[in-house]
C-alpha cells in the first residue's frame, strides 16, 4: 500500500532539523526499498523557509505508514507540528529515482489538493508536456482505499500557478503548490 506523508514543520524548528539531519537520513536509509519519493517543501517567500518534508512510501498497512511517519526522528524530537498521512495510488508506477530529470535542475513543486465527492484527477494528465515533468502523481484515499480525498503530485514547473493548473481547480477546497526538491543524501 502506498502512502503520502507530509510532515509539516513547527515554527522555528529549522535549527533542530538541521542538527538531526544525519539521524533523519539514517532513518530513511532503513526504508530505501519502500520509498517512492521524498524531499523538503519550502515556502514561496524569498528566504525559501522550510515548511516540511514529503515522504511517499510503500508499506503493507495503514498502521505501518503511521509507524513510519511517527517514528521519524525529527517527529520524535518535536520538529513537526503535524503529519498528514493519506493512502496514495502511484499512477506513474515509478520512484523519483526513475524520473528522467532526477536532480537535473529546474523548479519543482509539491501540489497537494484535498477534496470530497466524486473523484477527479484520478488518471495521469493527458498533456504530454505535463507527463514529462511529473516526478510523482496520484489520487489520495482514505486508509481503506475506498473514499477519494484528493490528489498529490511532485512535478517540474516554471511556477506555482502552472503547477496548480494540472488539477481541476473547482473540485478542491484548496490547492497548495510549494517549492519542493529531491530529498536524500547528496
Amino acid at each position: 500500500m502506498e502512502f503520502f506523508c507530509y510532515h509539516r514543520d513547527r515554527l522555528g524548528s529549522v535549527p533542530l532539523r538541521e542538527a538531526m539531519i544525519e539521524e533523519h537520513w539514517s532513518y530513511m536509509d532503513g526504508f530505501e526499498k519502500e520509498l517512492i519519493a521524498r524531499g523538503p517543501v519550502f515556502d514561496t517567500d524569498e528566504d525559501e523557509t522550510l515548511l516540511g518534508s514529503v515522504h511517499i512510501v510503500d508499506v503493507p498497512t495503514p498502521a505501518a505508514a503511521r509507524e513510519f511517519a511517527f517514528n521519524e526522528p525529527c517527529y520524535q524530537a518535536g520538529a513537526y507540528r503535524d503529519v498528514l498521512i493519506r493512502r496514495w495510488h502511484n499512477l506513474l508506477g515509478r520512484t523519483m529515482w526513475d524520473f528522467p530529470g532526477f536532480r537535473d535542475g529546474g523548479d519543482y513543486f509539491m501540489v497537494l489538493a484535498l477534496g470530497e465527492g466524486e473523484p477527479v484527477d484520478t488518471s495521469v494528465p493527458s498533456v504530454p508536456s505535463v507527463q514529462d515533468d511529473l516526478v510523482a502523481y496520484g489520487p489520495l484515499y482514505s486508509d481503506d482505499g475506498t473514499i477519494w480525498v484528493g490528489t498529490a503530485a511532485l512535478l517540474r514547473a516554471p511556477d506555482a500557478t502552472t503547477a496548480r493548473a494540472i488539477l481541476t481547480e473547482a473540485r478542491y477546497a484548496d490547492i497548495e503548490a510549494h517549492p519542493w526538491t529531491f530529498g536524500g543524501r547528496r
